[in-house]
């Protein structure tokens, strides 16, 4: 049954989830033989393999793509330089987390392949597309960090329909040809920091695709290209695709989103048995009540009443 636990008033969004779904305990049990497909080791990220094509185009050159700024504040996503209040504090915690296992600190070191990051859910409808474009958008906020935002749900692609943006070629068909330069399909939006890549044109191969070692060179390459570049996968749910699963074994990071009051242990418990390709996951509550005093980061700044 579902998780019911009271939800403690401190901590992240992470820390909470992992202590409403016990986390040590689901993991703990899943010292598993790889899953099928998956990748035995990673190439370190130090040594990229051959280019993919003789040419590149730097993305800062290209023309700025407007996003729809208004769609997404009336839809309550966070958007850079607006007033702080507690979901834009939240998402800060959250992608501080990760950009210190991204990039390390004075005291931490960065992971292998931590600056591509995956986002999943175990279920539709979890808000895995929600909080991808959140930490993306929080991300592109810091001043040394350039966020790619890649469609990888290409079966059901929403990134681009959320920013308010129109589709066209992108990791699929980069996938597919070879010959195509991945810097080629980039859009760099209107919001500084910001790029997209978009899903593509869909395939019967997707999976296919998204297992090949082709996938493992074309995020090396987009790390390679700019030591700053930070890659943000939105992925499909993890019980009702495969792709979340395959693409688990080319990231450094996991971001499992998991619905308050919704997930269930045992749709956890599966979820992370499948993205164990990659070792290091971590949870994400969606759709939490604040508890406690009902205290607002927004009010500390003066914006939350």
């Amino acid at each position: 049954m579902t998780h019911n636990a009271p939800i403690k008033p401190g901590g992240s969004l992470i820390e909470r989830a992992a202590d409403m779904y016990d986390f040590a305990r689901i993991t703990a049990p899943l010292s598993m033989p790889p899953i099928p497909g998956a990748r035995p080791a990673m190439a370190p990220l130090g040594q990229p393999q051959a280019p993919l094509s003789p040419v590149r185009r730097i993305v800062a050159e290209k023309p700025l793509v407007p996003v729809d700024t208004d769609m997404l504040r009336n839809s309550g996503f966070v958007l850079p330089g607006q007033q702080p209040n507690g979901l834009s504090e939240e998402f800060r915690l959250v992608k501080r987390q990760l950009l210190l296992s991204a990039f390390g600190g004075r005291k931490t070191a960065s992971i292998e392949r931590g600056r591509a990051i995956l986002v999943s859910s175990a279920q539709p409808n979890d808000g895995k597309t929600f909080c991808a474009v959140n930490l993306a958008l929080s991300m592109s906020s810091e001043s040394d960090v350039e966020v790619l935002l890649v469609d990888a749900d290409v079966a059901k692609p929403e990134v681009l329909s959320t920013l308010g943006m129109a589709g066209g070629p992108g990791l699929l068909d980069v996938l597919a040809d070879p010959a195509i330069d991945p810097e080629d399909m980039i859009i760099r939006t209107s919001v500084p920091q910001l790029s997209v890549l978009p899903a593509g044109n869909q395939t019967n191969k997707d999976t296919e695709l998204l297992a090949s070692d082709r996938t493992h060179l074309v995020i090396d390459q987009l790390m390679a290209a700019d030591p700053r570049r930070v890659i943000v996968f939105d992925t499909p749910p993890a019980l009702a695709a495969s792709a979340a699963a395959v693409l688990a074994s080319h990231v450094g990071q996991v971001v499992l989103v998991v619905r308050a009051d919704r997930t269930t242990d045992t749709q956890l418990r599966e979820s992370v048995a499948l993205l164990t390709g990659c070792p290091h996951i971590q949870l994400l509550i969606n759709g939490v009540s604040y508890a406690g005093n009902n205290q607002k980061y927004g009010s500390y700044y003066g914006y939350g009443g």
